[in-house]
């Protein structure tokens, strides 16, 4: 805050203040910056990412169905890194998930955990003939990535290509299949008719049948942050930890889940900051509340970086690395609360049409 100038003061100084005073943004520029984060949002992060989960999803399958041809350990291998990368993309693009992924319940359909592995076995255990329509029709728990994972991991990282059987490569490559086609249509949905909900980010506040102001876009990109920031602070990372029960830790069978998290923040991180030299909600931040902007750059640094001091699978760190389990949790709370009481606020008071 800057000190209040006293009227003692010569009118050589006040002169001189004028003049190295840092130029301020006008009334109209600020909403010409309101629509340049709107849409490199839209763009450069949203659009960008899920045409990379979309490829990554192509990637996974292909690896899936030659890892069926041919049961070699070096396919085994390539789906195992396939499904890393795929998740990579997914847990970054989860720190914006308001649109048609929470709307058309995407997000359920192929990240549902833990899986409930005593009903999987009975289901390869039966006559289901495991088409991609049949696992369309499966409950939520027995589809997506997690299933994927079990079946091309095994029990932390251990399955072998020879150790898989018929039922689980069928069961395997279909799953990947729909798991495309929902990343397919995701993409799709932020991108063509009939939903082209890019454009009803980029038009708000100027005919978007989503939003009738920019301020709700707006408050919908922060409240994905929000959302992301608790749902990894006190739900994926804190039920496990407070339970000390390895087995509901999201991702146990890959020994990912720690990454998850970390690429959790990060894609909140690319809200902000933006993406690719794109404009981030940071650029309107930094316009009048630089002191706001510079805390939250700072918490979102802390909060990632926490993450390199858990240095052992999560369901491993939960029980041997509790404190640096805790210390991360809290830079994430820290974070969330200030993202929710002082981002929001911001938002409401800056950009009010």
């Amino acid at each position: 805050m800057k000190k209040i100038i006293t009227i003692s003061l010569s009118c050589f100084a006040l002169i001189t203040l004028s003049c190295n005073k840092a130029p301020q943004s006008t009334p109209d520029n600020f909403p010409t910056l309101e629509q340049d984060v709107l849409d490199d949002f839209t763009h450069d992060v949203a659009i960008d990412q899920y045409l990379a989960l979309k490829t990554a999803a192509f990637d996974l399958n292909t690896a899936v169905q030659n890892l069926n041809t041919s049961s070699t350990e070096a396919n085994i291998g390539i789906s195992k890194n396939s499904w890393i990368a795929m998740r990579a993309v997914w847990e970054a693009c989860e720190g914006y998930l308001f649109g048609p992924v929470e709307d058309n319940d995407y997000d359920p359909n192929i990240d549902t955990w833990p899986t409930d592995y005593n009903q999987f076995d009975s289901l390869l255990a039966s006559s289901n003939p495991l088409e991609a329509a049949d696992i369309e029709a499966l409950p939520l728990n027995l589809r997506g990535y997690h299933p994927i994972e079990y079946i091309i991991f095994g029990n932390h990282g251990d399955r072998t290509a020879l150790s898989l059987t018929d039922r689980q490569k069928k069961y395997m490559v279909s799953a990947t299949e729909v798991v495309q086609n929902t990343c397919d249509e995701l993409y799709a949905s932020w991108t063509e008719a009939p939903t082209n909900f890019g454009s009803m980010v980029t038009t708000a506040g100027n005919g978007s049948s989503k939003y009738a102001t920019r301020q709700e876009a707006f408050l919908a990109m922060v409240g994905g942050m929000i959302d992301i920031c608790g749902e990894v602070g006190d739900g994926k990372m804190k039920e496990p930890f407070d339970q000390q029960n390895p087995s509901i830790v999201e991702s146990p069978y890959s020994g990912n889940s720690a990454v998850d998290f970390k690429n959790n923040i990060i894609g909140a991180q690319t809200v902000y900051l933006g993406r690719n030299g794109g404009k981030g909600i940071a650029a309107l931040v930094s316009e009048r509340n630089k002191s706001l902007d510079q805390t939250l750059k700072a918490q979102f640094t802390a909060a990632i970086n926490a993450f390199d001091n858990i240095t052992v699978p999560y369901e491993e760190a939960i029980i041997n690395q509790k404190v640096q389990v805790q210390q991360t949790m809290d830079a994430i709370n820290t974070l969330a609360a200030t993202l929710e009481d002082e981002l929001i606020p911001f938002v409401l008071q800056n950009i009010p049409d």
